[in-house]
């Protein structure tokens, strides 16, 4: 593959672990909220990384993936590459978050051990992928 080629795929991997930085960050950040903390957006936004750290797993792999905000699926989509997504499973469960803490008439409430969990298993999923991946 050309150099450019492989530039291109590490510009695009870095931008998608970015991102996902940024919305882990973001998701920690709204809990120091002295009142009001939504916690359903800490849920949406920790589910962000998550599938944003797996998508940017799959751009270096070049492996093409669906428009899609499902975690077991984008797992799914690693699997064949990535012997460590078994230890990512409890993650799936991030997949709801991704709909029905955005939308009116779809939202469930999310407590606050919930996005904590939520955070939890998306740092989980970014330092896996990182780690794997080797960037920091």
């Amino acid at each position: 593959m050309s150099d450019v080629i492989e530039a291109e795929i590490r510009r695009k991997v870095i931008q998608w672990l970015s991102y996902a930085d940024e919305d882990l960050r973001l998701a920690r950040h709204a809990l120091t909220l002295a009142t009001g903390v939504p916690y359903r957006l800490v849920a949406y936004h920790a589910q962000q990384c998550a599938e944003k750290s797996l998508k940017a797993y799959l751009v270096s792999h070049r492996i093409d993936f669906p428009y899609t905000h499902n975690i077991s699926r984008l797992l799914e989509l690693c699997r064949d590459k990535a012997h460590w997504c078994v230890d990512l499973l409890d993650a799936e469960v991030l997949s709801v978050y991704a709909i029905t803490t955005r939308y009116p008439g779809e939202d469930e409430e999310v407590t606050r051990e919930e996005a904590l969990r939520a955070i939890e298993l998306a740092d989980s999923v970014k330092d896996l992928v990182v780690q794997e991946l080797g960037h920091s």
